[in-house]
């Protein structure tokens, strides 16, 4: 429903097989709210008097909570009322001040001519297929805008390096160097790094520090390159997500394996060590003693600057959602998934369901009212892929890892809800707003909508057998 003051977009619960007639409305009465797909009334207001009725549950206990505020209008409105609040404010104001948006920073309103995207990577063929496919998405997005498109991709095996996606394409190498060369030659207005997973975005964020963008005048578009930041480097992470008063695991950023193993004691064993700014969870594994722990902090700094103890969690569940913000801070929760592996399990090799099995709709609201708040918070203008531990025996929850990127989840929620998040998040930092970008199965629709599945999708890796020895195939 679209808030007819503000325009912004809200997921609400509707229930009702009539409406009211809008252009009939009796004196002094207004639209308040109108279904953004079929523009049928969901709401009226009066101008002076304190009366409003909307056509969802305002309470939203059978869905989302996005509109919770509106029992907060009420209840302000009746205090007003009880105790002659002077100065006077109308209901229709109030409701106003509590759904308006200010953006932090000003909202850019030149769109660029020209675009570089740095691609998946990859140099072996059935590798990063699920940056291939959200660069591909995103290439046809910008197109459609008509923006010259730059590729960077020395991944001949891919399908955005096809003739006919980009409008020219750069078989080199993603690192910093090679980048600036083509920033240099190409002089692109806007660059996308959130496309080409974790190594086009370490590209970016190094090239950020450099003062490359800055010095060739390229404006990062999408996600602040800042929130980025704050969702990659674990310690800042920890402090964003407490200035909200969510959780993370009990946890600590390391450099050594000294400082690991004092984390350790403090945290108590067993522990889980995971390397920072790193590629498909390498370097990472659970510890039950220091000998163990020893062996990993070896192995994961060889990787990463930054090792992370986390206090173990095994044997909760592990709940993932991908949600979708643009500039003007309309948000949905496009798919959850959920591990049927317990936590500890890569999610690449763990088999996930989508949407989740066995949670209540106490705990999918909960969650889903958390990853928007997270996503509003740090920021992020695009995708992003919210990771969970819940406890199974309680509603106890952790948030464990924010991805402000296109991740591999991206892509299984994108194929398994027909929602096409990487094409949607393209159009998104180019700053058009969530309800104008049409729905591309429908075509009329709006894409601001939290698709709702009557069927399940399981992804199960699949196991290179022949890769492992002494394993008998038959």
């Amino acid at each position: 429903a679209t808030h007819h003051d503000t325009k912004r977009c809200f997921m609400t619960s509707q229930n009702h097989g009539f409406c009211v007639d809008a252009y009939r409305l009796p004196a002094d009465w207004e639209v308040l709210f109108t279904n953004t797909n079929d523009n049928s009334n969901e709401g009226v207001i009066h101008t002076y008097l304190p009366y409003f009725s909307v056509q969802f549950h305002p309470e939203h206990t059978a869905g989302p909570e996005d509109l919770q505020c509106l029992f907060d209008v009420f209840l302000e409105s009746v205090e007003a009322e009880l105790y002659l609040e002077i100065p006077r404010i109308s209901v229709k104001d109030r409701i106003t001040q509590k759904l308006s948006y200010q953006p932090s920073v000003p909202l850019a309103v030149d769109r660029p001519k020209k675009v570089l995207i740095l691609g998946s990577g990859g140099l072996s063929i059935g590798q990063a297929g699920e940056f291939d496919y959200s660069g591909s998405q995103a290439i046809k997005a910008l197109k459609e805008e008509s923006i010259q498109t730059l590729l960077i991709n020395p991944n001949i095996a891919t399908v955005q390096t096809s003739k006919g996606m980009a409008d020219k394409v750069y078989f080199l190498p993603i690192t910093p160097e090679y980048v600036e060369q083509v920033i240099r030659s190409e002089r692109p207005d806007g660059v996308l790094l959130t496309f080409g997973g974790q190594t086009a975005l370490n590209c970016g964020v190094e090239l950020e520090k450099n003062g490359v963008f800055a010095k060739y005048n390229v404006k990062i578009l999408g996600t602040p390159i800042e929130s980025i930041i704050q969702t990659e480097d674990r310690k800042i992470f920890t402090d964003r997500i407490g200035e909200i008063n969510e959780r993370v695991a009990p946890s600590a950023a390391v450099y050594s394996i000294q400082e690991a193993l004092y984390a350790a004691e403090l945290l108590g064993y067993p522990v889980m060590a995971r390397a920072a700014f790193s590629l498909g969870g390498l370097g990472s594994g659970f510890a039950n003693t220091r000998d163990e722990l020893r062996i990993l902090a070896q192995q994961a700094l060889a990787h990463s600057s930054q090792l992370i103890i986390d206090k173990s969690l095994k044997g909760w569940k592990e709940v993932e959602y991908e949600v979708v913000r643009d500039a003007y801070d309309n948000c949905i929760a496009v798919c959850n998934m959920e591990n049927v592996d317990p936590l500890g399990i890569h999610t690449g090799e763990s088999i996930v369901v989508a949407p989740s099995q066995t949670l209540s709709n106490k705990e999918y609201n909960m969650l889903r009212t958390t990853a928007i708040n997270v996503i509003r918070h740090f920021g992020i203008i695009g995708e992003c892929n919210i990771q969970y531990a819940l406890n199974p025996s309680s509603e106890e929850y952790y948030i464990i890892e924010v991805n402000a990127r296109l991740s591999r989840s991206s892509a299984l929620a994108s194929k398994a809800t027909g929602y096409p998040l990487a094409y949607v998040a393209a159009k998104l930092a180019l700053g058009i707003r969530l309800p104008d970008i049409r729905n591309s199965v429908t075509g009329e629709t709006t894409a601001c909508f939290e698709p709702s599945l009557d069927y399940c999708v399981v992804k199960i890796p699949r196991w290179d057998l022949s890769k492992f020895h002494r394993v008998c195939t038959k």
